[in-house]
């Protein structure tokens, strides 16, 4: 069960706000087979995935290349290099109408907490991304168990890129403004890591109706069975994780 406070505009524009509460999310762990369905995997364009301030480097192009059967493997991570932030870009090769966000971090301090997704925004920084209004912000579990984060369809039409923001963790420092080296000396920071990002949604070809992708890396009949430990989260108009907020 989710809460939703936020707002979101499919171009990035505050001139809009949109207060709600969905009571839609669930954690129903039947829905591992509608996630299944409607993997977007091959339609990321892996070569062209970018993270800012990752420790190491391409890591963020490894959790996003996880497939749907390594998707509880604890490595590899992304991890923070200096403060909490992350800034990832993930682009597709083609147009896709994006329905869920899936994602798995930890029950650590290094979970990050406020997630702002931005659609079909160039060359995205740190400070961009602090000021422009986000399509939609999430607030997201401290927990191992895999996030189905539900996004609102409506703003995640004809999608070609989007944009990650992890904004902060749950180490209760509220001073988010910190993926530059400016900690207090001799203050060690608690880093964010995130182990697993993945997307449902349709792919758009031009000129054809949506279609829908089954991806499995292998048949295994277990994914086929009801497995515990997916958590379902819902939002209204400017989003959800384990809950969503105004931003």
């Amino acid at each position: 069960m989710a809460h939703a406070h936020s707002h979101g505009d499919p171009h990035g524009h505050d001139h809009g706000h949109d207060h709600g509460h969905d009571h839609g999310g669930h954690d129903h762990s039947d829905d591992l087979e509608p996630a299944l369905q409607d993997l977007l995997y091959e339609q990321i364009d892996f070569d062209r995935v970018e993270t800012l301030n990752e420790a190491q480097p391409r890591s963020g192009t490894a959790i996003v290349k996880k497939t749907w059967a390594q998707r509880l493997d604890p490595e590899p991570e992304v991890e923070s290099n200096t403060g909490k932030q992350l800034l990832m870009h993930v682009p597709f090769t083609g147009q896709v109408n994006l329905h869920t966000i899936l994602i798995r971090t930890s029950p650590s301090l290094s979970a990050p907490r406020t997630l702002k997704v931005f659609v079909n925004r160039e060359n995205l920084d740190f400070s961009s991304a602090k000021e422009l209004a986000p399509t939609q912000v999430f607030e997201l579990a401290q927990t191992d168990q895999l996030q189905q984060v539900l996004v609102r369809r409506a703003l995640f039409n004809a999608v070609q890129r989007l944009t990650f923001f992890f904004e902060n963790n749950f180490s209760g420092d509220e001073d988010d403004d910190d993926d530059s080296s400016d900690s207090d000396e001799g203050e060690e920071k608690i880093t964010t890591r995130v182990c697993y990002l993945g997307l449902r949604g349709t792919f758009l070809k031009l000129n054809r109706e949506p279609i829908s992708f089954l991806y499995e890396a292998a048949a295994n009949p277990s994914d086929h069975k009801t497995i515990v430990g997916i958590r379902a989260t819902a939002g209204l108009s400017g989003g959800a994780g384990s809950g969503s907020r105004q931003a």
